[in-house]
């Protein structure tokens, strides 16, 4: 019975002849409905919003913080590099450039031994004697990520007489971007089920609210979408304007980690503020419609 209800209601659907006037009434109608929702909510909307926004600041603090990290674990990435002591005999320009050609080599530099003796003697005390050093390549690598293949690529080249380099700094490296990318995947679900938990429930009050209204509305054959918009936009504006007021405290964490950057002369990641408050706005927006959307989809049957 209801399948062949609905059929009907296509076929006359077809045959209504389409009036942009009309369909701009119809948006005027959604819009009010969300607008009648929010008053109906009450005070009860400033704790909503001062708690999304809340959730939504220690989401962009933490975010902001986790690129500031990142970036600094970057610059430590990037300086280690890979020393090479080379065998006697060996042109260490030729070595340089079989060096240069293995996939995650960045630059390789030349130190040649005469220079190395050189600094030695300048810094300490050393008698007359023969250069004991070997000629010495400082190998670069991309990504500290790639420094443990690159190692093992140069161990197998048969100039090379030794080799070494911060083993351990470039574990920590490795073991703190991880974290930090587990840190931030967590950060975005707590975010999301707080968000949609409490438009969850601020909907289903709106639903009780308007149980009476809402089962007129379908007794009189109004579209379902024309009953769930309204409701799903106040979600989603819940999270928008969230999201603005978090804008004040999020700022001020900004702003402390922009000095923090230029009192160890790290440069700020690009675009790393307007990332995060996009990512805020979008997400506010995102999980209150969504809260919004599982709510009627549990409370109201339409």
């Amino acid at each position: 019975m209801s399948s062949s209800r609905q059929e009907i209601k296509k076929q006359v659907k077809k045959h209504i002849p389409k009036d942009w006037l009309t369909e701009l009434r119809i948006v005027y109608r959604i819009c009010m409905e969300t607008v009648n929702d929010i008053k109906r909510t009450g005070i009860v909307n400033v704790v909503i919003v001062t708690t999304l926004a809340a959730i939504l600041t220690i989401f962009g603090a933490l975010f902001r913080t986790t690129l500031s990290v990142s970036s600094f674990a970057h610059e430590l990435g990037n300086a280690l590099e890979i020393s090479v002591y080379l065998k006697p005999s060996v042109n260490p320009k030729t070595v340089s450039k079989k060096f240069k050609k293995l996939e995650h080599v960045e630059h390789v530099k030349i130190i040649p031994k005469e220079k190395s003796w050189s600094d030695l003697r300048r810094e300490i005390d050393i008698p007359d004697m023969d250069n004991p050093l070997p000629d010495t390549l400082h190998v670069k690598v991309d990504k500290p990520e790639n420094i443990n293949s690159v190692f093992a690529s140069i161990k197998n080249i048969s100039e090379v007489a030794d080799m070494s380099y911060a083993q351990e700094l470039a574990k920590k490296i490795e073991f703190l971007n991880s974290v930090i990318n587990t840190t931030t995947v967590l950060v975005v679900i707590i975010v999301a089920i707080l968000t949609i938990t409490i438009i969850n429930n601020t909907i289903q009050l709106v639903i009780q609210s308007r149980k009476d209204e809402i089962e007129i509305m379908r007794l009189m054959g109004v579209s379902n979408w024309y009953i769930k918009i309204p409701l799903i936009m106040q979600g989603a504006l819940y999270g928008f304007f969230g999201a603005i007021f978090a804008l004040i405290p999020f700022n001020i964490v900004q702003n402390m980690l922009n000095n923090v950057h230029k009192f160890f002369m790290i440069p700020t990641p690009v675009y790393a503020g307007n990332l995060v408050v996009m990512s805020m706005f979008l997400f506010g927006i995102l999980f209150g419609a969504g809260g919004s959307f599982l709510s009627i989809k549990k409370h109201l049957q339409v």
